[in-house]
């Protein structure tokens, strides 16, 4: 046993040396000349609203003009992706903040709606290389939802929109 602690602490040793000599690259939280869509669901109105404000408070304690944010609206979280694609391709915009609210019901609607929409949002990223930030809430309970926009568990629109900027400069960073 003792030999086995001893591979152990010198595993720990090895990996927790300081990491000087490598570069370590990363994105910041400034925004500069970075220009941002959000994308929004209408359904669930009175929290999505929240999460707005949230991501664009963030974007503009950051360093955002007005000019530099733009609010798309659409009809739900599922018709998310299909916008957030031509934004995409538009290269107008450095990164999407993609915010909705979907609240499970008695059906299976919501798994469906849900799984369509993370999935879409993750797949126009990858295929386009545009940040989408996912701030789209999927919560059991309206009350779960109204925490998660500004209440108890913080505002989830400006997390996303924190990320968005982040991953902006990141792949910045990484074209040079």
């Amino acid at each position: 046993m003792w030999i086995e602690e001893d591979a152990q602490s010198k595993a720990f040793q090895l990996y927790s040396r300081p990491m000087d000599n490598i570069k370590v690259i990363e994105g910041d939280l400034q925004v500069r000349d970075l220009h941002f869509a959000i994308v929004a669901a209408r359904f669930n109105e009175f929290i999505v609203e929240q999460l707005i404000r949230g991501a664009v408070d963030q974007l503009k304690r950051h360093g955002a003009s007005d000019k530099q944010i733009e609010l798309i609206r659409v009809p739900g979280a599922f018709d998310m992706p299909v916008a957030a694609r031509r934004l995409a391709l538009s290269k107008r915009y450095h990164a999407i903040v993609a915010l909705g609210a979907v609240i499970k019901g008695a059906t299976p609607h919501f798994d469906y709606v849900s799984g369509e929409c993370a999935g879409g949002l993750a797949r126009v990223a990858a295929d386009t290389g545009v940040p989408v930030s996912f701030g789209v809430l999927t919560t059991d309970t309206i009350e779960q939802a109204i925490e998660r926009a500004g209440t108890k568990a913080g505002n989830k629109g400006a997390d996303a929109a924190l990320v968005a900027l982040e991953l902006a400069n990141l792949l910045r960073r990484l074209d040079y």
